[in-house]
């Protein structure tokens, strides 16, 4: 497994572990002057758990990718937290702030994964 699929399943591990809901991957590796090769976009229903999702999935890489982000912008209101993997995007969205960025959509030439929700 490639190093970023393997940090890809570490911040969907962690997203999960905190119940974010509504998963997707965009795979942007066939897309020319992208900032990054993959997004994995996900909601939370609150800004605490914006919040503790994103602790998740920070712990989560440590842990399983040995991996660090190199940033992280947007934790003060918690409607959108970006977190830079460098090859990997996070987007840790409430539901309002992900309708009204539709970053899905933004990016409809990528491959879109959606990872089912655990109940």
């Amino acid at each position: 497994m490639n190093e970023a699929k393997k940090l890809i399943q570490q911040i969907t591990e962690g997203i999960q572990d905190k119940k974010g809901k509504k998963i997707v991957i965009a795979d942007l590796t066939r897309i020319d002057d992208t900032i990054c090769n993959y997004f994995v976009i996900c909601q939370g229903n609150s800004p605490s758990q914006v919040s503790a999702i994103v602790e998740s999935v920070k712990d989560f890489t440590r842990k399983g990718a040995n991996s660090k982000p190199f940033a992280i912008d947007g934790l003060r209101n918690a409607e959108w937290v970006a977190m830079d993997y460098s090859d990997v995007l996070v987007h840790v969205f409430q539901p309002e702030a992900r309708e009204f960025y539709n970053l899905e959509h933004l990016w409809a030439d990528a491959k879109l994964t959606q990872i089912p929700d655990l109940d």
